[in-house]
């Protein structure tokens, strides 16, 4: 039996619960999920035609969580190309399309009408904001909704092979002003703004305001970090995967460079 995916089991507590936060989290998935999707024709340079399924209600793009469930689809040799979920959110949304999600083949099949795209869009359109502080004093972890720890532990999950590992605890500047504080430890050079925005992405989906929580970046063998490991949460991150034999790049797998619609 074939694994189910973080999409698969979403889409479960989604449904089994029903609650809001399961839905929202569930969307969330879908964001930070590398997608497949299914083009009308090969890709040209960084230009992309996904096959557009008409419904009587608007019109779709099929999108999966695993190639071979794409291939299962199609039921025959079909030309792709593999983005991320907040890519492909972006497009679809600028052109009005709904998303057919896993359709027939997975747990998680699902259809995300037009207004939904948008949405989460929308939803995935805060951006982390830059400050200078210099901190005083630092503390153990502020009480914060345990949604949002879940919440840093699947997006910091995902940044393998983007920094060494983080530590959540609080933090009081020489300003007075007290809050949450996450130390991102040897960040890899230029990963910094990728790192910040995933952040955000996390306090969006857990409800939280982006105020409450600073982001900074910190080496290890700066004494900062000596204090944060002694009365911070720890969280690890994955270290990267080895590489494979020949790394072809498919259009859209370059976040500076996404593909666009013809």
């Amino acid at each position: 039996m074939t694994e189910p995916t973080h999409l698969d089991i979403a889409h479960r507590d989604m449904e089994t619960s029903g609650a809001e936060q399961d839905r929202v989290q569930f969307y969330a998935r879908i964001a930070e999920t590398e997608l497949f999707v299914l083009l009308q024709s090969e890709a040209t340079g960084a230009t992309i035609e996904p096959r557009v399924f008409e419904l009587p209600e608007f019109s779709t793009v099929v999108a999966f969580d695993r190639l071979e469930r794409l291939v299962e689809f199609a039921d025959e040799a079909v030309p792709y190309v593999a983005v991320s979920g907040k890519t492909l959110v972006q497009m679809l949304a600028d052109q009005g399309f709904g998303l057919g999600l896993n359709l027939d083949v997975a747990p998680s099949s699902m259809l995300l009408p037009p207004d939904a795209v948008l949405w989460l869009r929308d939803t995935l359109a805060n951006t982390p904001s830059e400050v200078e502080a210099v901190p005083k004093e630092i503390g153990a972890p502020p009480e914060v909704p345990q949604s949002l720890l879940l919440a840093l532990d699947g997006k910091l999950a995902l940044a393998s092979g983007l920094a060494a590992s983080a530590y959540f605890c609080s933090v009081t500047y020489e300003n007075g002003v007290k809050t949450a504080l996450l130390a991102i430890i040897n960040a890899v050079p230029g990963a910094e703004d990728t790192l910040s925005q995933s952040i955000t992405d996390a306090l969006t989906f857990s409800g939280v305001e982006a105020g409450m929580l600073d982001v900074i970046f910190v080496q290890a063998n700066d004494p900062l970090a000596a204090k944060m490991a002694k009365v911070g949460l720890r969280f690890d991150i994955p270290e990267p995967p080895k590489p494979a034999v020949q790394n072809i790049k498919a259009p859209g797998s370059d976040p500076s460079k996404p593909p666009r619609l013809r």
